[in-house]
Order: structure tokens, then C-alpha cells, then sequence
């Protein structure tokens, strides 16, 4: 029961990673704006007058690249994550521990993009904390995200199964 529990979770990783991407494609330019919005640290007063504020097209896209492609790596090592742990259920200990690997390193990926992405590039290089329009938003939800997806990990990646 507990290895099929593990492997649901894994499973809400991946399915995440997909949705938020599929989400982000939909509406790049609404994700493109974003993190432009971010990067030009237009939503706060004295914000573009900063010296690391960027309007530079090409910092925008790979911003908006690197969130879309870190969703859709976690995403698809979660999935392979989740098949192996599948596969490996009724296995031994080793076996299944074994099969974790990618289900960890997707979450790991996807707390990198959490915490790297938007805490560490946004909120402390581009002063994201001090907009009153993103703060909320963006870093809340990076925070809930990061912080799930962090509880997940250290859960599935637990050996007492």
C-alpha cells in the first residue's frame, strides 16, 4: 500500500509538470509577459531604473524556456519515475529503491526550477518581493509548489517501504 502511495505522488509530480507546461505553451505570451515583467522589475516603483533590469528579448525567452522545459523534464522523470516504481511494487527493497531515481531526480529538477527559477533569479536578483502585482502570484505559488513537491520527495524517497 505504502509503494502505491509513493508512486500516486510521483505521479501528481509528473501530471504538474505536463499541465503547467501544456498551460505555459498555450499562453507564451501571457508567460513570456510574466517573465518579462519580472526581469524588467516593472511592477514596482524605482524597478527599471535598477541596474539588473533587462528588457532584453533574448533573457525573456530563455526565462520563459527554461520554466516550460525544466516543467516538461520533471514531468516526463516523474512519468518514467512512476512506470519503474510500477514495475517494481511487489520487488525487493533494493529493486524499488532502485526505481526511484527518476522520480527523485524529476522532483529534483522541479525544485531547482522553484526554487533556482523564481526564489533565487526573481525574488533575489530581479527583487521580485518588492512588486505588490507578482509577489503573491508567482512567488506563493513557487513556494506552495516547491515546498510539496520537496515533501513528496523526501516521502518517496524514504527507504522503509
Amino acid at each position: 500500500m505504502l509503494r502505491t502511495m509513493k508512486i500516486l505522488l510521483v505521479v501528481t509530480v509528473a501530471s504538474w509538470g505536463f499541465v503547467g507546461a501544456l498551460h505555459n505553451v498555450i499562453d507564451w505570451g501571457e508567460t513570456t509577459g510574466a517573465v518579462g515583467a519580472a526581469t524588467s522589475m516593472a511592477t514596482f516603483d524605482q524597478g527599471p531604473a535598477s541596474w539588473q533590469a533587462t528588457n532584453n528579448l533574448l533573457v525573456v525567452w530563455l526565462g520563459a524556456l527554461f520554466i516550460v522545459l525544466s516543467k516538461i523534464a520533471a514531468g516526463v522523470l516523474c512519468a518514467v519515475g512512476a512506470f519503474k516504481m510500477w514495475q517494481t511494487r511487489d520487488g525487493d527493497v533494493d529493486a524499488f529503491a532502485n526505481a526511484k531515481t527518476f522520480a527523485l531526480s524529476g522532483c529534483a529538477i522541479a525544485i531547482i526550477l522553484l526554487f533556482g527559477g523564481f526564489v533565487v533569479i526573481a525574488d533575489s536578483w530581479f527583487e521580485l518581493w518588492r512588486s505588490d502585482t507578482l509577489r503573491a502570484p508567482v512567488l506563493d505559488s513557487a513556494f506552495r509548489y516547491g515546498g510539496m513537491i520537496a515533501l513528496i520527495a523526501v516521502f518517496v524517497g524514504q527507504t522503509n517501504d
